[in-house]
């Protein structure tokens, strides 16, 4: 099939579909010709960086700009730069902006603009774990058609159906997702493929593997460490099974303690968002290792499994497990599996 990309489409996303040498991200924003293209690319970056104030500044001013490209993608880097720095009004406006996006696509739309609408849609709801689009019966089952998105988004809507696939359970066809995108992007693209490898990370751990996830987010860490690209950790804490704690806090504290920094802004903005759209009680009030901890119990580790993996000792994790079922108000390990994220 021929790649024939509308002037929008190349303005969506700029940054996440672009190729570059690890290191060279800010480098890469700062190098693009358009001077709107460019804008959204420096709130991509400030965004995936952790700098969610710059990134809102960057972006608040396209929120309403003709070129669908632009105002999705100013839509989604504002929604959840406000949603890590908690101002949920913000974040609901842009949500609802880009709802209203697909509703308002007329007949004379063309198969490449509403493409567009329907991947940053699927994007926003599928990383709060929402129900897809909220609009008619068609607009939530159609899917996104890969071939209409350039490479490098290519990729990250295969990690959007990855993770959909992880919250269905289905962690196998998650992973053959994952490396099969992987495998036939030989383009290092490395926003997108941090996500892929961290939603490997989110399988392997849920499938009891903690080796081959560790492997996955050596793997996204690599990428992301050149240009401390921390918020797609930030992002994904909860899911990851306490390997951010297990891998990467010892060798790399500083940058551990700003993922949990991250972790603790995004996690508070989620739940606002998450918990009343869907009628969930996700824990709102442990820290980030008892939130770790419950996880794995609440998927059948044990003791001495959860202390192997995050650098503990057997007694911290039972001691750790008595507090957290206090905090929660619940009266057997059996019960986490209510308060915890799928």
């Amino acid at each position: 099939m021929s790649e024939v990309f509308t002037e929008s489409l190349h303005t969506l996303m700029p940054l996440l579909g672009s190729v570059y040498v690890p290191g060279h991200c800010l480098e890469t924003a700062q190098a693009m010709k358009d001077k709107k293209e460019r804008e959204i690319a420096l709130g991509e970056y400030y965004y995936f960086s952790g700098h969610p104030e710059e990134a809102a500044a960057r972006t608040e001013k396209f929120l309403t700009e003709p070129n669908l490209g632009i105002r999705l993608s100013a839509c989604f880097v504002y929604g959840y730069a406000n949603l890590t720095m908690n101002r949920i009004p913000n974040s609901r406006y842009a949500l609802d902006q880009i709802r209203m996006a697909i509703s308002g696509l007329g007949e004379g739309t063309s198969p490449q603009e509403r493409n567009m609408a329907l991947f940053i849609s699927r994007s926003a709801a599928t990383l709060l774990h929402l129900p897809l689009d909220g609009g008619t019966e068609h607009e939530q089952t159609e899917s996104v058609n890969l071939n209409l998105l350039p490479p490098g988004l290519r990729l990250f809507a295969c990690y959007v159906r990855a993770h959909q696939a992880y919250l269905k359970q289905d962690y196998s066809r998650s992973i053959g997702i994952i490396d099969t995108a992987i495998e036939l992007t030989p383009q290092v693209c490395p926003i997108s493929l941090i996500y892929l490898h961290l939603a490997a990370t989110m399988d392997y751990m849920s499938l009891k593997q903690p080796e081959q996830a560790k492997e996955h987010l050596l793997k996204a860490w690599d990428l992301a460490r050149p240009d401390n690209l921390l918020e797609p950790f930030g992002e994904h804490h909860g899911l990851l099974g306490g390997s951010l704690e297990g891998v990467i806090k010892k060798d790399w504290p500083e940058e551990f303690r700003r993922m949990i920094d991250i972790t603790y802004g995004f996690s508070a903005g989620w739940r606002k968002i998450h918990n009343p759209d869907t009628g969930d009680e996700v824990a709102d009030n442990l820290t980030t290792t008892e939130f770790a901890i419950a996880m794995l119990a609440s998927r059948n580790w044990t003791n001495q499994e959860i202390a192997a993996h995050m650098g503990l000792s057997a007694n911290t994790v039972k001691w750790d497990i008595s507090v957290i079922l206090h905090k929660l108000g619940l009266a057997k390990r059996s019960d986490l599996k209510k308060k915890m994220l799928k």
